[in-house]
């Protein structure tokens, strides 16, 4: 099993940036996909998550300007952040809790972090 995380990149204070994260291997099932961001010297941190049906997490310095959305058939999820802002700036790793095939209890996965700058 592997997640792979794509966009990111350099974006301008304000505009919009859209991530997204596809999981591939044997998979039974997945339970939650979600985004977690980290800067140098600081603990990672929570951007959101989304369950497998359709009900979603924020934390408090993106809740208002993000949306995460998940495509169930074609394993994948995408985040979508509006207005970002400087300290947005960060790696942004994708993760999920999900069901290998032939297991019977989820685990956690990651997929390597993406970097995102947002230049003020």
């Amino acid at each position: 099993v592997q997640l792979q995380a794509s966009g990111g990149g350099l974006v301008q204070a304000g505009e919009s940036l859209r991530l997204s994260c596809v999981a591939s291997g044997s998979i039974f099932s997945i339970d939650t996909m979600g985004w977690y961001r980290q800067t140098p010297g600081k603990q990672r941190e929570l951007v959101g998550f989304i369950n497998n049906d359709g009900t979603t997490h924020y934390a408090d310095s993106v809740k208002d300007r993000s949306s995460i959305s998940r495509d169930n058939a074609k394993n994948t999820m995408s985040l979508q952040m509006n207005s970002a802002k400087p300290e947005d700036t960060a790696v942004y790793y994708c993760y999920s809790i999900l069901i290998p095939a032939g297991h019977r209890a989820g685990r956690h996965y990651w997929g390597q972090g993406t970097q995102v700058t947002v230049s003020s």
